[in-house]
Order: structure tokens, then C-alpha cells, then sequence
């Protein structure tokens, strides 16, 4: 199914890339998504650094580059399956069984179809390249029932089709193809018991040499080691990637992975990615040439991510891994998988929570992975404060024997300084990094702010000033003023220096009881610190009386005369806020004291004016003095964003 072998052109040609690569920048893993509905087979062209994904559904070939962008998508291929690349990555040959019956060539250079191999009325699936040829596993008619291995001379100067090369076949149906060498693997897809075959091919004709029913069922994928001595397959069942000899197809243990095997694939270093479709365990274990203890596993972490069956392949440097995953919704993903066989390294770092500024402190951690470091390993520090806001590098510091590490620091500045120690990696081991912060003593600054508590009439001009004391270097102390309402926000007033006497002054005009703040953010050895004062403000509040018919001045105040038969005026004028009201009030004088004659609240428009009518019978009122007062009540007046506010009596009377 996936080419195992390469040229020595092609080697060369890979070696020199992967050295390019290998001086830029490492890049992290991409996911991208796939225009296909189904998936079928997905070979890497390391020469031109392609990858090749068929889709049986959808009828085409999807061309993707290393980061899986789409570049191209290969169409009117219906049904097409299997695919295989050439040695010298020149030629991609593709299976495509429905209808149109043959091995198509695509020359990988310009993505293109390059000759066509028809094979007759067979549906051919899988093609794998082995001793010089290409081989196919086909069911012998269009019904499927039967199957058999051909082939194709590609070295001929009229490469034929050669069918039936196992005249005593024993696969019921198309078997699954990978070749190495002069050694060809044989399994039947979703058979239960699996049935596997090895083929000696280097004379050309096939000489079957094993073939048994081995434990387990629902074969997935498999694939051959590059020397093609042992065969690893991806069954549904036993839960691990079974590993046979291919001279006899003895068991030579396994791969642990986890339930449900379906994808395998083997790097030509030996490297091998074995995978599941599970979907609450890792999806992919790597394992290194000669190990059958993973030394990566990838979680595609949404548990909705499953990989596809046979949805694995390596770049022939084995730098890369390319696995392609779907959702139950049926929504195909390729994920390029950076340096697979790189051990993940983690690193911790320990830093007290708390410490003395210029006192030395103590910070520990470990570095662990799969593939131990040695002692001594190289770690680097940096440290982030307020005086190194974008870090400074300390001394490296070396593991111990278990991977263990500690350094001391004397911090300069305090607030929160953060430690972060860091591993570059290498061939082996991914890079990786640890952090912590210890909270460094800064000491108390002095901050004040005056006026707090004190009431003041609506409009006035009020100055503000803040007081800070000494402090390392920042003197710059900002003030908010936040007045009452929700519809008015903090709003930062003022920002600057502080004077040569510690102080930054701020006028504003109060039409609301209003909360402000003095902040002060702090320096490398100077907490922050804030003050705040609350004042009170008056509304402004006038009230005029109409109607009357004189005014004069008696009893040592103003009135106004009204006739009995006169409903007087009031109009009150007031800072209107959305659902404000006025208290009205009137006083009666008896016996030389005021005493309450009725209250109530009245709306004020939204032009902050509101008249009332004072209506009754006013003739039982003739030859007692009155008075009326509006007011805003703090609170009961609809709103709490001004000071209660007593308005000035006015004075009147009825006569007859």
C-alpha cells in the first residue's frame, strides 16, 4: 500500500532537504481541513513534498503540501482505493476499481495522469511495489466474489498486465498489498479470523511462502518492515498491532496500543505509528526502530476526532507524520504530526509563593520524558519582573541523575517574578518548558486623597489633590471619578507626575455625588496603592408660585396673596435624571408654630420642570399663613445619585 524502499537519488535528495529544514525554525503541529467524504489509502512524496489521500466516495485524489494545504484534487477516478509510490517518487500509481478497471499513473511532479493500465473486467484495490513490479490485489469479477493477485512489468518497454499470478489463490475477496524488497504481505480487509500471505517476489513470478488464519479479526491496515522480515498488522481485534515473521508468520509479539487497532504504517528508518479508533485514548503511538514501548502518543483531544482506517504514513525522513481524522458528522482533517519520534520532554518548576525582595530564594523542578536525559542536561532560566519586563537571562543550571534541578536568585525587584527554565531539546526529546512566580515584598507606598465625606452644592467647582509619599522611581498617580448613576462610568480624570511636593491636583465640576480613586501601579520595590474619597452633591432646585394677585412683605417674609377662589401655581425647576421626582410639601402656621398640611412626589419632565395645581377649598384656608418647599430626597425622590436637597420655603395666603 505505501512504498517502503527508495532509491539512492531519492535518498539523497531527502537527506539534503531534511539538512535545509533542519536549520529553520521547527513548526508546530497543523490540522487542515479535507474535501473528501470517505478515505481510502494516503501515501507522502518526500521528493516534492506532497501527500496523497484517496477518496473512494468522493471519486478523486486530494493533493495536500507538508502542511496540508490543498493544492490540487485529481477527479473522475470512481471508486479509487489503493495507492503506491514509486522508488524514485516519479510516479504515483492509483486502483480504481469502479467502472473504469485499472492502475492509473500520476506524475507526482505536476500532479497529472501519465498512462493508464487497464486491467479487464477485475476491480483492482490494492497496489503495492515488490522485485521490480507492481502488484495489485483485485476480485476476480465485478460482483466480488474471488480474489487474486496481478501485476505490471513496469521496467518493460510495454508494461503488461499479468493476472492470476497465485493460480491456486485462497482470498475470497481482494487481498490488502504491501511489498518490501523482494518480499510481498498478503491480508483480507475485515476478514474474521484474519488471513494473512507472504510471497517471495524476487524472480518476478510469486512464490507463496506462508499463509495462515492468525488470532483476531477485521483486519484494518498492515505493513511491512523495510527489510521485509516481519509483517505488522492493525486488526479490530486483539487490541495491540500483531507483528508476524514473514518467513513462517510466526507471532513475533506486538505493538501495545490500545482497542481497536486500524492503522499502521512504518517509516523506512524503522520508526513505526500504530493507531486506534478509540476515542477517549490516544489515537497514535510512535515507536522508535527496535522498541516496542511507544515513545510518543498523540490525543486528537476532541473525543468527536477519530482516525481513519489505514490513516497513517510517514515522511520518508521520518520528520513528519501525517494522520487523517473524521467527526461522526463525517468532516475529514489532516493533522501533520512535527517530530514524531521526539520523546516529549516536560518540565517543571518549583518558586516559593512568597519571598523577600533582594533575599535569595530557592527554585527547584525536574525534567522528565520517555527517553531519559542524561545528568547535566542544559537548562536555561530566565527571569520576568518589573524591572526586566521582557525577561533576563540567568545562569544555565544542569539536571541531576534523576532529572532533577535547582538554582538560587537574589530578586532586585518585587511584585511578581516569574521563572521560567527551559530545555531546547534535541534529536531525541522535544523542547519543553516550566514556569513559576513567587511573589517578591515591595514596600508600602503612601497615597492619600482629600475632601472625602464632604457635601457640596450642585455645579461647584471642587479641587481635588493626591498625596504620594517616597517611592523607588514611578511617581506618576492617576484619578478616577466614578459618579453615582449607571450611566455614568469611571472615567479616568488625570494622569501625571506628582509635584516636587508629592502632589497631583484635579477641578471638576460635581453635579452628582461622585466616588474617586487615586491610584498609584507601583514600581520595581514600591507596592501599588490606591485612596479614595466620597463627596456629596446637592441638586439645584427653584420653585415659583403664578397666580397670585400681589406680593408683599410681612411677618418678616415674602408672600403671596391669593383670592379664595384661585388655585395657585407651583412649578418646580431641578436636574431631571431618568425617573426623578420632587417632594412638594405644605406647612400651615397656627399658635406661632409650622405645622405639616401634606405631601407628595411629583414627576419632573424630562426639561427637569414640573408645575402643580394646588387645588381645595381655599376659603377654609383664608387668615392662615402657608408655606411650600420642593425638595429632592435621596432615594425616595426615584434615584440615589445626588444628596438630599431641602429647596427654600415659599410663603403665601388666601384672602377672601
Amino acid at each position: 500500500m505505501r512504498i517502503r524502499t527508495r532509491s539512492t537519488a531519492t535518498a539523497l535528495a531527502v537527506l539534503f532537504s531534511s539538512a535545509a529544514l533542519a536549520a529553520a525554525p521547527a513548526h508546530a503541529d497543523t490540522v487542515q481541513p479535507l474535501p473528501v467524504r470517505s478515505t481510502g489509502s494516503l501515501v507522502v512524496d518526500g521528493l516534492h513534498q506532497r501527500v496523497f489521500l484517496s477518496d473512494p466516495s468522493g471519486g478523486k485524489i486530494v493533493v495536500t503540501d507538508y502542511r496540508g494545504t490543498v493544492v490540487k484534487q485529481l477527479t473522475a477516478l470512481p471508486g479509487v482505493l489503493g495507492l503506491e509510490l514509486s522508488a524514485d517518487s516519479a510516479t504515483l500509481y492509483a486502483a480504481v476499481p469502479g467502472g473504469t478497471d485499472a492502475i492509473v499513473a500520476i506524475d507526482t511532479a505536476t500532479a497529472t495522469e501519465s498512462a493508464r493500465y487497464p486491467v479487464g473486467d477485475i476491480d483492482p484495490k490494492y497496489p503495492a511495489i515488490a522485485g521490480g513490479k507492481l502488484w495489485f490485489g483485485y476480485d476476480s469479477d465485478a460482483t466480488g466474489i474471488g480474489g487474486n493477485i496481478g501485476s505490471i512489468d513496469l521496467t518493460a518497454a510495454e508494461p503488461t498486465v499479468a493476472l492470476a499470478q497465485d493460480p491456486q489463490s485462497p482470498w475470497f475477496a481482494a487481498p490488502m498489498l504491501d511489498g518490501a524488497g523482494g518480499t510481498l504481505v498478503v491480508g483480507i480487509p475485515s476478514q474474521s479470523p484474519s488471513e494473512l500471505g507472504v510471497y517471495d517476489v524476487s524472480s518476478g513470478t510469486p512464490v507463496r511462502t506462508a499463509h495462515r488464519s492468525v488470532d483476531g479479526g477485521n483486519l484494518r491496515d498492515l505493513a511491512v518492515t523495510p527489510d521485509g522480515q516481519r509483517l505488522v498488522v492493525a486488526s479490530g481485534y486483539p487490541y495491540h498491532q500483531a507483528v508476524y515473521n514473514t518467513a513462517d508468520l510466526s507471532d513475533d509479539g506486538s505493538y501495545p496500543t490500545d482497542a481497536y487497532p486500524n492503522a499502521v504504517d512504518i517509516a523506512p528508518d524503522g520508526s513505526v505509528a500504530a493507531g486506534i479508533d478509540g476515542a477517549y485514548e490516544p489515537d497514535v503511538f510512535v515507536f522508535k526502530p527496535g522498541q516496542r514501548t511507544s515513545v510518543r502518543e498523540y490525543d486528537f483531544e476532541a473525543s468527536d476526532q477519530i482516525l481513519a482506517d489505514a490513516g497513517l504514513a510517514w515522511a520518508p525522513d521520518s520528520s513528519r507524520l501525517f494522520a487523517v481524522s473524521h467527526d461522526y458528522d463525517g468532516a475529514y482533517r489532516l493533522r501533520v504530526l512535527e517530530g514524531p519520534t521526539k520523546a516529549v520532554t516536560k518540565v517543571t518548576a518549583d518558586a516559593p509563593a512568597t519571598a523577600t525582595r533582594a533575599k535569595t530564594l530557592t527554585v527547584k523542578g525536574k525534567v522528565t520524558s520517555k527517553a531519559a536525559l542524561p545528568a547535566g542536561t542544559r537548562l536555561t532560566v530566565t527571569r520576568t519582573d518589573l524591572e526586566s519586563p521582557k525577561g533576563k537571562p540567568l545562569p544555565q543550571v544542569g539536571t541531576k541523575a534523576d532529572g532533577s534541578y535547582s538554582f538560587t536568585d537574589t530578586p532586585p525587584a518585587g511584585g511578581k517574578v516569574t521563572y521560567k527554565v527551559s530545555y531546547a531539546g534535541d534529536a531525541a526529546h522535544t523542547a519543553a518548558s516550566g514556569s513559576d512566580s513567587a511573589t517578591v515584598s515591595r514596600s508600602k507606598a503612601s497615597l492619600s486623597l482629600n475632601n472625602n465625606g464632604k457635601v457640596y452644592s450642585y455645579g461647584k467647582d471642587v479641587k481635588f489633590t493626591a498625596h504620594l509619599g517616597k517611592t523607588y522611581k514611578n511617581r506618576t498617580v492617576e484619578i478616577w471619578a466614578d459618579p453615582y448613576g449607571a450611566d455614568k462610568p469611571n472615567k479616568l480624570v488625570k494622569s501625571g507626575k506628582v509635584n516636587s511636593n508629592g502632589d497631583l491636583a484635579v477641578t471638576l465640576d460635581l453635579r452628582r455625588d461622585t466616588k474617586l480613586t487615586a491610584k498609584f501601579a507601583g514600581d520595581a520595590r514600591t507596592a501599588t496603592a490606591s485612596a479614595t474619597s466620597t463627596v456629596w452633591t446637592r441638586v439645584s432646585v427653584s420653585l415659583t408660585t403664578a397666580k397670585q394677585y400681589k406680593s408683599v412683605r410681612t411677618y418678616g417674609q415674602t408672600y403671596a396673596y391669593f383670592h379664595k377662589s384661585t388655585d395657585p401655581r407651583f412649578t418646580t425647576k431641578m436636574p431631571y435624571y431618568k425617573g426623578r421626582s420632587h417632594r412638594l410639601e405644605i406647612q400651615v402656621h397656627y399658635q406661632g408654630t409650622w405645622y405639616d398640611a401634606g405631601s407628595d412626589y411629583f414627576k419632573l419632565g424630562t426639561n427637569g420642570v414640573s408645575e402643580v395645581r394646588y387645588t381645595g377649598d381655599h376659603g377654609q384656608e383664608a387668615g392662615y399663613r402657608l408655606r411650600v418647599r420642593s425638595s429632592y430626597i435621596n432615594g425616595s425622590s426615584g434615584d440615589s445619585v445626588n444628596s438630599t436637597t431641602y429647596g427654600s420655603w415659599k410663603y403665601f395666603l388666601f384672602t377672601k
